[in-house]
C-alpha cells in the first residue's frame, strides 16, 4: 500500500470572517527557525488593508451594541476552541520559533489564559472606569466608557500567538473592531487563530488578520481616514514616529509601542468616554 501523503496547509488572509487570498496574488515563503520551507503565506497588500477596514467598520454597530456579558461569553469561547486545538499551535510555535514543545506549549497556555482574563473584563471595566460626577445644581452627571471604533494594530513581531492574542483581546472587550497585521516572520499561528476566532462565535468582520510586511501596510492604516485607533505596540522596529503623525492627520487615538502586558489600560486606551446630564425630578 503506498504511503499517504499529507495534506498541506494553505494560510491566507482573514477579512470579514473569511480567508481569500491576497488581491495581489503576492505570496511569501515562511521558514523554520532551521530554515526550512513550511509554507506560503499570503502578503497583504494596500487594497487587503481597505477591505478589512471596511470590513472592521461594518462589524463595529453589532459588537459594540452587544452586551457586555454577551461578549465576555464570546470571547471566553475562545478560550474553550482554543484549549481544544492546543497540540495544533503548539506544533506551529515549534516549527516557527524553533523552541522546544515545552516552551511553545507555555506560551499557547499564556494565549488561552489571557482570553480567559479580558473575558472577565467585559462586564466590569465600565463600573471601574465610569463615574457618577458630583455636580451643583438638580442633575445626575454620569460618564460612562464607549469603544472607539475601528483599532489598526500591528502585532508584537517576534511572537507568534501571545504577542497576537495580547493586542487583539483588549481591544474587544469594549466592543472595537480590529484590523491586526502580524507578525512577518511567524504568520501561521495568526491565520490559525483566525480559525478559531470564526468558529468560536465572533462576528465576522470584528478581528481582521493581515499577513505580510508591517512596513507596508502600516503607513496606509495609520494614513486611512476610517481607523479611528492605531496600536503601534509591535511596531517598534519601524519608523513609528511617521506613522504617529500620520494618524494625527485624522485625528486618531494613538497607542506608542510599549509592554503588551495584560492591564485595564490596554482596555481604555480604546475607550472614549460620553457624560450624560440628567434633571432630577424636583417634588
Amino acid at each position: 500500500m503506498s504511503k499517504r501523503l499529507t495534506v498541506p496547509k494553505t494560510y491566507k488572509l482573514a477579512i470579514g470572517g473569511a480567508f481569500p487570498r491576497s488581491e495581489s496574488g503576492r505570496t511569501y515563503e515562511v521558514r523554520s527557525a532551521k530554515g526550512e520551507f513550511l509554507a506560503n503565506a499570503a502578503k497583504a497588500s494596500r487594497k487587503d488593508a481597505r477591505d478589512a477596514v471596511v470590513a472592521a467598520r461594518g462589524a463595529v454597530k453589532g459588537w459594540s451594541g452587544a452586551t457586555a456579558y454577551n461578549r465576555g461569553q464570546v470571547l471566553y469561547r475562545v478560550a474553550e476552541i482554543l484549549e481544544g486545538r492546543r497540540a495544533q499551535f503548539v506544533d506551529e510555535i515549534v516549527a516557527q520559533e524553533g523552541v522546544t514543545a515545552a516552551a511553545a506549549g507555555t506560551q499557547v497556555d499564556a494565549a488561552i489564559d489571557l482570553w480567559v482574563w479580558y473575558a472577565g473584563w467585559c462586564d466590569k471595566y465600565a463600573q471601574v472606569t465610569g463615574n457618577a460626577n458630583p455636580v451643583a445644581g438638580p442633575y445626575f452627571n454620569i460618564s460612562v466608557p464607549e469603544p472607539t471604533g475601528v483599532v489598526a494594530t500591528v502585532a508584537p513581531q517576534d511572537s507568534a500567538l501571545l504577542g497576537l492574542v495580547s493586542v487583539i483581546a483588549p481591544a474587544l472587550v469594549a466592543g472595537n473592531a480590529v484590523v491586526v497585521v502580524a507578525s512577518e516572520q511567524y504568520p501561521l499561528s495568526a491565520i490559525s487563530l483566525a480559525e478559531v476566532l470564526a468558529t468560536s462565535d465572533v462576528p465576522g468582520g470584528v478581528v481582521n488578520v493581515l499577513t505580510g510586511s508591517a512596513a507596508e501596510i502600516a503607513p496606509w492604516l495609520a494614513s486611512h481616514a476610517d481607523v479611528n485607533a492605531l496600536d503601534l505596540t509591535g511596531a517598534g522596529a519601524l519608523d513609528w514616529v511617521d506613522l504617529e503623525i500620520a494618524a494625527a492627520d485624522t485625528l486618531k487615538r494613538v497607542l506608542r509601542p510599549a509592554s503588551a502586558e495584560p492591564s485595564l489600560d490596554r482596555i481604555t486606551a480604546f475607550t472614549e468616554t460620553k457624560t450624560v446630564w440628567h434633571t432630577k425630578s424636583v417634588i
